[in-house]
């Protein structure tokens, strides 16, 4: 998926202003999934997604840390500045673009290391 194509699905789903709010709300969401899960499973990520939403899979960062959905949105609200309901809203725009836009075992791949509380992220975002 081009980058264009992503942003503009993030920015209606999330009902962002433009592409630079996505971007960067894409950014700090796929930072916070890089500092879950290993990094050349990051890196098998970054592939998959377009310059430069990729760099945020690609920033070394060592083993990953295990942490639940709580924890999870609060570090998408803190890289965001956006209050937590918000960031499940934010979250929710950002991982089911992501689910589109990668092979679909990748999808499984990513799943089965994130909490399983935070499946349905990956399915449209969350009401408000």
């Amino acid at each position: 998926m081009r980058l264009d194509d992503f942003l503009t699905r993030v920015r209606d789903r999330g009902e962002f202003h433009g592409d630079d709010e996505a971007e960067q709300v894409a950014t700090a969401v796929l930072w916070v999934v890089a500092s879950r899960i290993p990094p050349g499973e990051a890196a098998d990520l970054a592939r998959d997604l377009p310059a430069p939403l990729d760099d945020a899979l690609r920033l070394e960062r060592g083993r990953p840390e295990a942490f639940g959905r709580e924890e999870f949105l609060r570090r998408v609200a803190q890289q965001t500045g956006a209050r937590p309901r918000t960031a499940e809203w934010d979250a929710g725009a950002v991982l089911s673009t992501l689910a589109e836009a990668v092979p679909r075992e990748r999808v499984d791949r990513l799943l089965a290391r994130l909490p399983a509380d935070c499946a349905d992220l990956f399915g449209g975002p969350a009401p408000h």
